[in-house]
Order: C-alpha cells, then sequence, then structure tokens
C-alpha cells in the first residue's frame, strides 16, 4: 500500500468492521475514507482527510468497477465453479500470452470485494481480460455480473464448496450462471450433466444468443469436442472431424479437465494450430498459487512466490512479507514485470515507491529492464541481467548478506526463480507440513461467525500451535486480532514475544522459577491454586518493593498484574474449588498490585451430546463462583467456559470470551457442523525407492508383514520420530499415492515406513499424503484409538513446516 495513493473502503462484513480501522490507517499516511459512518471526531483528529459517505461501502466499490469496465470493449473470459478456477485463469494466461497483452484476477481475487479490485486493473493497453468469480451464498454472483461482464464464460465444474449456503446443488448452478447472462459464448464439459441441464434450462432461456460449447469425454453426441485419453496423450475432435492431439503436461484428472477447458478456449479464440498448441501447452508449468513461507539458509525466511510477476500480485506478496514483523531486514528479489501494458518509466518508479513504502530495506532486480531502471530504486539496490548472474554470486556475497532477513522471491516464469528458492531454501527433510493459512483464516471466521462481534476469543497456541508452528498462526492471529493468545508454558510466550508478538499471553502452567520471566515478557499466569495465587501475590509485592532476591528490581511493578483465576467445575484436573472463592476475594482484595484479567472454567464433555446435563451443570457452577468472585472484588473479570466443541453446542454459554483451540486448526469436534471448517494441515513425505517383493516374502522388522501376493512396496521418508505412530504399521495406516490409498506393509520405523504401491501408479521421488484431504487426521485418530489432538502434536519439530496463503 502507498497510503498517499490509497483510498480506504470501510466496509463492514459478518467479522470485521472497517470503520474501526480508520485511526491506524490515518496514522499510517491515508487520507482518502470511503465510509458509510462518518467519524464523530473528523474534523479535529483526522483534520487534513476526506470521506465520502456512501449508504453501503461494497456497493459503492461494486459500482464504480462496473462503471470502470464499462469503459473497455476487450474480450473478457469469466471463469466460475467450485474447483480450478484459479488454476485455469492461470494457465489460460500462459498459453494466450503470445497472443494477447492480458489483465488477470490477482491470486484467487474472486470474492465480493476481490472481483472489482481485479476489474480496476484493466486499462487500455490490455486486450484479453481473464476474471474469476466465486461465491458462498445466493444473489452474490448477480453482483459481479456487471463487474466483469464476460464475453466469453467458462464453468469449471461443480462440488461441494459452499453447498451449506444452498438449498440445493441445483441452485447453487443456477446462482453461478447468473455470471452469463450477457455472455456471447459458454464454455463447459457436458459430463457435468446437473451443470448442463441448468444451462438448457436457464441460459437457452435468458441468453438465447449465447453460443453453447460443450466437451465431453464420455462421447456425448451433443458435444462440440469429444475427447479421449490415451496414456499422456489427449485428443479432441470437433463435429466435423477436425482433429488435435496434445501431449499432456500432466497426467492426474483434474489437471487433464482444467487443461481440457483451456484447450477449447484456444480453439475459441481462434488459436487452432496443432502444432502450436502443443509449443504453448509444453511450456506450462504446475501453478503455485499461493504464497508460501519456507525456511531459508543463514536463517532468512523465504517467501515463495516465483512463478508469476505482475504489480497486484506484488502488492499482496508485499503485504505478506510486512506481516513477518518479527524481521527488521526485508529484501525483495524481483524480475522484470512482463506484459503489463504500462510505460516502462513510469511501472518501474510506481515499483519503486511500493517498495519504499512497504519498508524494504534491500532489492535484487534481475532482467535487462528493471536493470536499465536502476536509477529509480535506492542505492544499495543489486542488479543482474539474468537469473544465472544471480546464482553465479550468489556463494560470494548475497548469501551473507541475506542473513536474517524475509526475502520475497517474485518474478515471471520465464526467469525461472525456482531454481533462486532451492538454493535458498534450507534443505532439512524431505517430510513436508503444509500450512494453509488461508483455511486457518476461514475457520476463524467461522467460529467468530457462531459467537457475534460482542464476544472475545482467546486462541490456544500451545504445543507448538498443535503442531502448525507457534510464531508463524500467532502472527496471523495478530493481523485478525484476537484478543488473546495462550500457551502451556512460560518459554512458549517468552518464544512468541521475541517472535514480534505483542498481544496478551496466558501462561497455563506458570512455576515460581518463572516468575519474574513473567514480568519481564509480559506474559499472564494462569493462577489455579491458593498456593500459586499467594506465591504469585507475595513475588509482585517483594518486585513492589525493590527486592534484591529479584533479578530485575523496579521502582514500580507493572501494575496491576494482570492474572487468570481457574475455577474446577468438574474437570478435577486444576483450578480453585467454587467453596475457595470467599478465601481467593479476601487475599485479592489485600493484594491491589494484582487484578483477575479473566476467570474460566473448561467443559469436561462439550464433545459429545451424553454429557450436555453436566455441562450444564458445570455452567451453572461457574457461575455461582463467578458471581461470589465479582461481589468481593468489586468490578467484572472477562469470563469463559467454552472450547471449541463447546462454541458449536452450547451457543448460550458464550460469556464475554470463548476459547478457541482444535477448531481453528481444522477439527469440528462437536461432530455436528463437521463441513464447515477446513482442514489447515497437509503432512506430505516422498517415495524413496519402490521394489517388487514376491509373495511370501516380509518386509521390515520382526518380518511382521508378510506378502500374501508379489508386491511393489515403497519406502516412505517419514517414520515414528517424525509423528508417524508406530501402530499404524501393519496395514493398520493408509497414505494416498496418485489418487490411491495404499496400505502400510510391516513395521513403522524409526525414519522410514514401507507401503504397498501394486495397485497405484507410483515412481520413486513421487509425493504421498500422510494426511489432509484425503486422510483425514480424525480418520488417523480413529485407527488409532485416539484424539486429532495426538495426531496433529506429534508430528515431529524436525519436519519442515512450509506456511502458503493465497
Amino acid at each position: 500500500m502507498v497510503p498517499e495513493q490509497s483510498v480506504f473502503f470501510a466496509i463492514r462484513g459478518a467479522h470485521h468492521d472497517g470503520h474501526h480501522y480508520i485511526g491506524d490507517l490515518y496514522a499510517q499516511g491515508v487520507r482518502q475514507f470511503v465510509v458509510e459512518q462518518r467519524p464523530t471526531d473528523a474534523d479535529t483528529q483526522f483534520v487534513d482527510a476526506e470521506f465520502i459517505q456512501v449508504p453501503n461501502t461494497l456497493t459503492y466499490l461494486q459500482e464504480a468497477a462496473a462503471a470502470h469496465r464499462a469503459r473497455f470493449s476487450v474480450p473478457v473470459i469469466g471463469i466460475t465453479g467450485s474447483n480450478g478456477k484459479t488454476i485455469v485463469k492461470e494457465w489460460l494466461t500462459q498459453l494466450l500470452t503470445p497472443t494477447y497483452t492480458i489483465v488477470r484476477s490477482p491470486k484467487s481475487y474472486n470474492s465480493q470485494v476481490g472481483v472489482p479490485l481485479s476489474v480496476r486493473q484493466l486499462n487500455e493497453q490490455h486486450t484479453l481480460a481473464i476474471f474469476e468469480a466465486g461465491m458462498s451464498k445466493p444473489h452474490e454472483m448477480a453482483a459481479l455480473e456487471p463487474i466483469i461482464r464476460p464475453t466469453i464464460g467458462l464453468f469449471t465444474n461443480i462440488g461441494t464448496a459452499h453447498d451449506e449456503g444452498f438449498k440445493t446443488r441445483k441452485q447453487k448452478i443456477a446462482e453461478k450462471l447468473r455470471l452469463f447472462v450477457r455472455a456471447d459464448t459458454l464454455l463447459y464439459s457436458l459430463d457435468y450433466t446437473d451443470v448442463a441441464d441448468e444451462i438448457d434450462i436457464l441460459i437457452r432461456a435468458v441468453n438465447p444468443r449465447c453460443r453453447l460449447i460443450g466437451w465431453s469425454a464420455q462421447h456425448n453426441p451433443a458435444a462440440t469436442y469429444l475427447t479421449h485419453v490415451q496414456g499422456d496423450v489427449l485428443q479432441l475432435t470437433d463435429r466435423v472431424d477436425n482433429r488435435w492431439t496434445v501431449p499432456l503436461p500432466f497426467t492426474d484428472a483434474a489437471s487433464v479437465e482444467n487443461l481440457t477447458h483451456c484447450l477449447v478456449t484456444l480453439l475459441t479464440l481462434g488459436v487452432t494450430d496443432n502444432a502450436e498448441i502443443n509449443r504453448r501447452v509444453a511450456r506450462l508449468r504446475p501453478v503455485s498459487m499461493r504464497l508460501e513461507l519456507k525456511e531459508g539458509i543463514n536463517n532468512s525466511v523465504l517467501i515463495d512466490d516465483s512463478y508469476n510477476n505482475d504489480v497486484a500480485g506484488l502488492r499482496l506478496a508485499l503485504d505478506f512479507q510486512k506481516q513477518q514483523s518479527n524481521r527488521d531486514h526485508k529484501t525483495v528479489i524481483l524480475s522484470d514485470v512482463l506484459q503489463s501494458g504500462q510505460d516502462e518509466a513510469d511501472l518501474y518508479a510506481f515499483i519503486a515507491r511500493l517498495l519504499a513504502e512497504q519498508g524494504v530495506t534491500q532489492l535484487i532486480g534481475i532482467g535487462p529492464v528493471i536493470g536499465r531502471n536502476r536509477a529509480l530504486f535506492a542505492p544499495n539496490s543489486l542488479f543482474y541481467p539474468t537469473t544465472d548472474a544471480f546464482l553465479a554470486d550468489l556463494p560470494n556475497r548475497l548469501a551473507r548478506e541475506l542473513r536474517e532477513s524475509v526475502v520475497l522471491v517474485k518474478g515471471a516464469r520465464s526467469f525461472s526463480f525456482e531454481r533462486i528458492v532451492d538454493r535458498l531454501q534450507r534443505k532439512v527433510h524431505g517430510t513436508v507440513l503444509r500450512i494453509d493459512l488461508d483455511a486457518l483464516t476461514h475457520n476463524l471466521n467461522y467460529y467468530r461467525e457462531k459467537i457475534g462481534q460482542q464476544t472475545k476469543i482467546m486462541v490456544m497456541v500451545k504445543a507448538f500451535a498443535y503442531g502448525s508452528g507457534s510464531a508463524e498462526v500467532a502472527r496471523l492471529l495478530q493481523f485478525h486480532q484476537v484478543d488473546w493468545l495462550a500457551v502451556a508454558y512460560t518459554d512458549e510466550g517468552v518464544f512468541l514475544r521475541e517472535q514480534g508478538i505483542t498481544l496478551p499471553i496466558m501462561v497455563m502452567n506458570p512455576t515460581a522459577e518463572t516468575f519474574q520471566t513473567l514480568l519481564d515478557y509480559g506474559l499472564e499466569p494462569e493462577i489455579y491454586s491458593m498456593r500459586l495465587l499467594q506465591a504469585w501475590g507475595d513475588f509482585v509485592a517483594r518486585v513492589g518493593q525493590g527486592d534484591e532476591t529479584t533479578r530485575s528490581p523496579s521502582p514500580e511493578p507493572p501494575a496491576p498484574c494482570p492474572l487468570h483465576l481457574k475455577i474446577d467445575t468438574g474437570m478435577h484436573r486444576l483450578g480453585f474449588l467454587a467453596d475457595q472463592m470467599a478465601d481467593v476475594v479476601t487475599y485479592l482484595k489485600a493484594q491491589p498490585a494484582l487484578r483477575v484479567a479473566t476467570v474460566f472454567s473448561h467443559l469436561v464433555g462439550a464433545d459429545e451430546a451424553q454429557f450436555n446435563s453436566f455441562s450444564q451443570q458445570q455452567f451453572e457452577t461457574f457461575g455461582r463462583a463467578v458471581a461470589v468472585l465479582e461481589a468481593g472484588l468489586g468490578y467484572r473479570p472477562v469470563r469463559h467456559l467454552l472450547n471449541s466443541a463447546g462454541i458449536v453446542r452450547f451457543p448460550d454459554y458464550r460469556l464475554d470470551m470463548v476459547r478457541l483451540g482444535i477448531g481453528l486448526y481444522g477439527v469440528e469436534s462437536s461432530q455436528l457442523e463437521r463441513e464447515r471448517v477446513r482442514p489447515v494441515g497437509t503432512l506430505t513425505t516422498t517415495i524413496s525407492q519402490i521394489k517388487t517383493v514376491p509373495k511370501g516374502e516380509s518386509v521390515g522388522y520382526s518380518r511382521r508383514g508378510v506378502l500374501d501376493h508379489e508386491a511393489r512396496i515403497a519406502t516412505l521418508a517419514i517414520g515414528y520420530a517424525d509423528g508417524y505412530d508406530r501402530r499404524l504399521g501393519n496395514g493398520v495406516g493408509e497414505v494416498w499415492v496418485n489418487g490411491q490409498l495404499c496400505p502400510t506393509v510391516g513395521n513403522v520405523c524409526m525414519d522410514m515406513t514401507m507401503i504397498d504401491v501394486t495397485n497405484a501408479t507410483a515412481d520413486e521421488g513421487d509425493e504421498v499424503e500422510v494426511f489432509g484431504p484425503h486422510v483425514t487426521v480424525s480418520e488417523l485418530a480413529r485407527r488409532l484409538k485416539t484424539i486429532p489432538y495426538e495426531v496433529m502434536t506429534n508430528v515431529s519439530e524436525r519436519v519442515k513446516r512450509v506456511f502458503y496463503a493465497g
């Protein structure tokens, strides 16, 4: 964001109100605001700001984008569907770039806000636009249609995504088709019969002049194009027997479907030469739709965005880099920006201002165009004509200069920046736990929707954020302004403070030995017994008096020191009993340096309906104990009782705050709304070796895996030291290999596991899903006869974490 060139739209949503951010943005230099409610102190606090007051800021933004779109007559491809929208958009951009100057949606900007922002990029230099559109409830697509106003429509497929927002699948399809009510052409697969049926009913009725182009892999006689895959070759045939044969760069079913959509689009736009199509397809690369956060050499952090480079995507990537606030040094490795449609000098002057505004400390520019504009950038910037030249210089100097830095690697595909990422990434382990920060945000918003805007949230990031990586998760939670974090032990809180986390942090298991550290790092103890309460009170009093026994005596303690009172209402683990509240009040009234920030308890059986009556009993016991506390103290601490399962099962018990734990990480443990949360972590490993083993032979230690058939045995680079439980051996566990579940064979070893890939397509080096979308954490827990918490927290810290967002 360049503040003086920015306009802020204060949009109200289910989880946030943009009006709350006006003050922060004004302090950063923003002076233009579109609001629904003008600040009452606008004339005194925001003296040089301009406020445009409108009835609805989102509608105003959308209408402005629609007016902008109406100025242009270039072809516009509008893409919708349940899956594949972003991949199809990115592949179409790659395939059509030789023919057109293209503007497209950055990343997956397909929402009610993302679409207008995407369309605003369209300018006079572009000869083709490609925008994707998504929706989660009725009537949203009707709002996006005039903004995109596609001349060519593309419906990818239909699936379960956002089913909960619609009464039927038929309704969802009809709503999506509203994007194409004025399109000249509509491309789709006839093999999704429910989509084809709705097109026949709706589009033929409301847009009879629309040219319908359907393709089929199932020999549908109504198809404009028939397709057939044999091995790694795709063949398309039209109605007059023209034929195109295309070698497939990717052979999984989803990629074949996405590529077929792209090929039909090329043919529709007049790119029909088979040899030319093959040349373009041969250059296709896998689409990295997300920004990936990786561990780099020399204690650096890498943000991998190495497959495309445009100004809109650069803005997003720089915002993501800025969130990594614990690092002062920020480096951007940037290639030439291709096909921008902008004047070269204006483009790079704008990029230079953008880097400066975002606090980038060093630019490394790669390419002839950015190099000849070097005078526009900071004096410490470095420039190289090619990626090879940069890599050649890396061992001499740059690896040292990148130490302790957050390094954003962003380049156009032709510059092969994946080679830079490979050189700068720290090589630790072939097994990777990928954390989807977008899914985590989705889950946070789901629970926020359940509790409403008036209820606070404390998020549990103990145990390495349930195995997901505490610092990275905490930074995202801080960005989304949760109210408290909770950790198990003091050193976990210290680590978060050292990583730049400023949110209040509750420590659930403090000890007298860590009291000084709690004060030093602004951490807040959970107090669960009179012994611990008196020890904490005595310590704070000594610090206030400058006792020489403390390490850092100060004339005044950070009074009043916040604490969190735990009440035992039935768990019988830790906590004060209700009849101890009078003694607690007596002690606290004598300790003015202490203040109860929150008071809480824990439901024993919130995840199971059979314990509902006991949960109600706990709620009532908690209420009685808190009443005594409040009456004695004369103030009301923040009250919280519900965990993730309780938020769903007992909405009437939400009180002032809830504690969000396992639900944030994708496990809805009440089992009432399982489909509403998204899995956050995907654990993958690689196949180290494959061999054919005869029937009757054994596999692994203790000869437990005796084969009853000749089998292809693959050895995986994961074992129980990585967190793959030894109980999952001998067929108890299964992993996902190229679309096929494959059972374990023999005992799980410390660092390796063997699986049977006889019925799968598998090669050495292939990636294997251990848990994720196809093998859920809950399913693994069921097989182990344990709970998802154990599966997630058992993933070893030696397993590399990769964080991504898009």
